[in-house]
C-alpha cells in the first residue's frame, strides 16, 4: 500500500514540474480533492474539488510567469498518509523565491483526496505571491 502512494507523489510532482496540469487532473487528483494551503497570503485557503485545485495550480504558474519549479526532496509514507518535502523556486516581478514546502497527502484508489501544504517561511511566501 505504501509504495503506490510514494509512486503517486513522485509521478504527480514530475507532471507538475513539466507543466502537465492535465495529467494531474486526470491521473493523480480525485474529483473531490480538497487542498489546504496554510498561511495568510493570496494563495492561502481551502480549495475544494478538482476545478478549484486546478485553478490554484494554474494561478501559481501564471503569477510566476511559468518559472515555478518544484524539486521533490523526500517522500515518507505511512499506512494512511504521505509526507512530501519539496523545495520550490520561482521568479515574479523582479523577486525571487526559494523555500521548502511540506505536503501531507491522503490518497485513495491511487488518487490524492486531501492535501495540506505548509511553507517553511509563510511570511516570505505571502510577500512573494502578493
Amino acid at each position: 500500500m505504501t509504495q503506490p502512494n510514494e509512486d503517486l507523489v513522485q509521478a504527480a510532482s514530475a507532471a507538475f514540474g513539466r507543466g502537465d496540469l492535465s495529467a494531474l487532473q486526470d491521473q493523480f487528483f480525485d474529483a473531490d480533492i480538497v487542498w489546504h494551503v496554510a498561511g495568510t497570503g493570496p494563495l492561502a485557503g481551502d480549495y475544494e474539488g478538482v476545478a478549484q485545485v486546478m485553478g490554484l495550480l494554474g494561478k501559481v504558474s501564471a503569477l510566476s510567469g511559468g518559472t515555478f519549479q518544484p524539486q521533490l526532496q523526500n517522500v515518507e509514507v505511512s499506512a494512511d498518509q504521505t509526507v512530501a518535502l519539496t523545495t520550490i523556486r520561482a521568479e515574479r516581478a523582479g523577486k525571487q523565491l526559494q523555500l521548502n514546502l511540506t505536503h501531507v497527502i491522503h490518497a485513495e484508489n491511487g488518487k490524492a483526496t486531501e492535501v495540506w501544504t505548509q511553507s517553511s517561511d509563510p511570511a516570505a511566501a505571502a510577500e512573494f505571491w502578493s
